[in-house]
């Protein structure tokens, strides 16, 4: 199976010279999905809790997280948690934005998978490892379900297992 047959492109969205990949096809094949959770699952490293980032990240992330048995831990955008949050602002391709964690999700003890739709510049997945490390927890490795290898975002990582499903 082509996964990247599921993955739409649309130009110039959200902004001009942005190339949007569009991931609703891919969710709308229960095959497709499949074939990707089940590939994702085989790549991480005996997490002891699955981390999602904010919004499609948790689509993934949460599948994984029931099929594995393990605590799913959200990323939110600033505002979005309720209680005691650590946060940390990252830029993005098109704007800045801001993560937040709840204090109590994570522990120094935890080996933690991130999970997100996309790797494309690595702002949202730096900020992630982060806020992840601030709580002294550990990051097993960054999985991703798309690649974009042109912006190179794997150099920021040297020291992580990074695993991208999608290449384009």
């Amino acid at each position: 199976m082509n996964l990247k047959d599921y993955i739409e492109n649309t130009p110039d969205f959200p902004k001009v010279w942005i190339n949007f990949k569009d991931i609703s096809p891919l969710l709308a094949d229960p095959k497709a999905f499949e074939v990707v959770i089940n590939s994702l699952e085989l790549w991480l490293q005996s997490p002891t809790k699955i981390v999602g980032l904010d919004a499609r990240g948790f689509i993934f992330a949460s599948a994984l997280a029931y099929k594995m048995w393990l605590p799913l831990v959200m990323l939110r955008k600033k505002w979005k948690l309720p209680g005691e949050t650590e946060s940390i602002s990252y830029d993005l391709e098109y704007w800045t934005n801001t993560f937040e964690i709840k204090k109590s999700s994570v522990w120094p003890w935890d080996k933690v998978a991130i999970v997100d739709d996309l790797l494309a510049t690595g702002g949202s997945v730096k900020a992630a490892i982060d806020l992840i490390e601030r709580l002294w927890a550990k990051v097993s490795s960054v999985n991703a379900v798309i690649e974009l290898e042109d912006l190179k975002a794997r150099k920021l990582f040297n020291d992580k297992v990074i695993n991208c499903l999608i290449k384009c």
